[in-house]
């Protein structure tokens, strides 16, 4: 813990632009937790190497990535918001973690064996070593909690592991972190596939909305949603459509999809469609207004980020120099 609040740490990789999805299962409970813990949010920039990316280009997204951070209501003075590429001290530990995780462990990962059968022609180490970073991220910061979805989980109890090994040999040294999940709204499906989460790596633009979509493409998207052919609109594991349009109008209305349920009795895919695009327009609308003003005011923005990376950098050197010194380097 860092003073009298329990850390919350978390990291996304900056695609361009966070989704409906993002929102609602991740960004919109961290708002939530803005008060009662110390929280790091970072963007995730060097992870998304493992990808090859045009630096002009990605440059541009990070930037926007972060001005859409801050517009979707996250306070730096409530919350320490940075990229990972400025605090050196993820890569260092990084470094040390990986002598202290086995290749196996490695090679076993869901997600390393997905994303190297898409992306057969660019296996790389970073790919393999992705989880040991994500370990260094969240032990740096002596994180108690980190929100996760389902596909993160996996990743996490690496890091719960890597860390367990590294407190039995050296006695201990990082907080064990927990996994957080979110009451509701923790996994958005695609609008076209509702059998898969919602994702900006979409090959169909109509299964994600943008946060900073205008409000016609939103109503369009939404319009096109896929339900199903028998009309009724309840909550159900066999209407993957209909349930995740149910669960998305129930988060962003802070409702409970039983609540919303009620609404809808009697009535057919066309005014659920109709009534969940305009909720989401009005939830969104002060996002994109917000986002508008800051993507345009380059120098707040480095302002937050720097101030941001120099609060995590001290708090992260705090834990290398303990790791450090239990594994024997002499001390600078």
């Amino acid at each position: 813990m860092l003073g009298d609040k329990k850390v919350v740490y978390s990291a996304v990789q900056p695609t361009g632009c966070i989704t409906l999805g993002n929102f609602l299962g991740a960004i919109n409970n961290w708002l939530k937790m803005q008060d009662d813990y110390v929280n790091i949010f970072a963007i995730a920039d060097l992870h998304a190497l493992t990808v090859r990316q045009n630096p002009a280009e990605y440059r541009k997204r990070a930037m926007s990535f972060f001005a859409q951070y801050l517009a979707c209501g996250l306070d730096p003075q409530k919350s320490i918001l940075y990229f990972q590429s400025h605090v050196h001290q993820h890569a260092e530990l990084a470094w040390i973690l990986n002598c202290f995780t086995y290749v196996g462990e490695m090679s076993r990962m869901t997600q390393f064996k997905d994303k190297s059968a898409k992306h057969a022609e660019n296996i790389n180490m970073g790919l393999l070593d992705y989880p040991v970073l994500m370990a260094a991220d969240i032990l740096l910061y002596q994180s108690d909690f980190v929100p996760v979805g389902i596909d993160q989980k996996q990743h996490l109890e690496i890091s719960r592991d890597v860390a367990i090994r590294f407190n039995n040999l050296y006695s201990p040294t990082f907080t064990v972190p927990e996994p957080f999940f979110g009451k509701q709204g923790t996994k958005i499906f695609s609008l076209q596939d509702p059998t898969q989460k919602m994702s900006k790596s979409d090959p169909d633009p109509n299964g994600y909305i943008n946060l900073i979509d205008d409000p016609d493409t939103i109503v369009k998207k939404f319009r096109r949603a896929v339900t199903d052919c028998d009309g009724r609109v309840i909550y159900s594991e066999d209407k993957p459509g209909v349930s995740n349009l149910l669960t998305i109008l129930a988060t962003v209305t802070d409702r409970t999809v039983a609540d919303v349920e009620k609404d809808f009795v009697g009535k057919g895919y066309a005014e659920l469609k109709n009534e969940v695009a305009d909720a989401v327009v009005e939830r969104l609308r002060p996002i994109r207004e917000q986002y508008d003003r800051l993507i345009n005011d380059k120098e707040y923005l480095v302002s937050v980020y720097k101030e941001g990376a120099e609060s995590a950098s001290r708090i992260a050197q705090r834990t290398l120099n303990k790791v450090y010194r239990k594994v024997g380097l002499v001390e600078r």
